[in-house]
């Protein structure tokens, strides 16, 4: 199964494409889609969606998994993430693939077993989890990577086969 994981943002947008077979995961690339600042803000989410279709297009994805948003001290800019959330929302929809969504707890409790995890702490094991050399950069491809993680791993226990037989 191929998950592309999305960290999304209007300044930059992470993603993270993991193939993930039988309990084992391998990186296949990953990136970010970027925009750039004093650019208008629905220029910029144009870009974002037409970014992600060229995305959807070229991974092509057997699921998307995205970050769920959470509103902490700065809301106005919560809002703008929002609305690039939905864009590429939108884009995902358009190209018909399963998307599911993950809360940030669940995210670090799927790829450390601790859902108060430090990003330190999330970034360390998903680079032992791949056997990778250094944790790609930007930080939020890092991050995308680890939600696809959480997907792979969400999506291959056995509690989610319980009832489908």
């Amino acid at each position: 199964m191929r998950i592309l994981g999305i960290d999304p943002g209007y300044g930059i947008t992470g993603f993270g494409l993991v193939e993930a077979n039988r309990g084992v995961q391998v990186l296949l690339r990953c990136g970010a889609i970027t925009t750039p600042a004093h650019t208008d803000f629905s220029v910029r989410l144009e870009m974002i969606y037409n970014d992600m279709q060229e995305l959807l297009r070229v991974a092509r994805p057997d699921a998307v998994a995205i970050e769920e948003l959470f509103f902490g001290q700065n809301v106005t800019t919560g809002i703008g993430v929002a609305q690039s959330r939905g864009v590429i929302l939108l884009a995902i929809r358009q190209a018909g693939i399963p998307v599911y969504s993950y809360k940030p707890s669940q995210v670090k409790q799927s790829v450390v077993g601790y859902g108060n995890a430090s990003k330190h702490q999330v970034m360390d094991m998903t680079k032992r989890l791949l056997h990778l050399d250094a944790m790609p950069k930007p930080d939020d491809a890092a991050d995308a990577i680890a939600i696809a993680l959480c997907h792979a791993r969400s999506s291959t226990s056995l509690l989610t086969r319980v009832g489908k037989n």
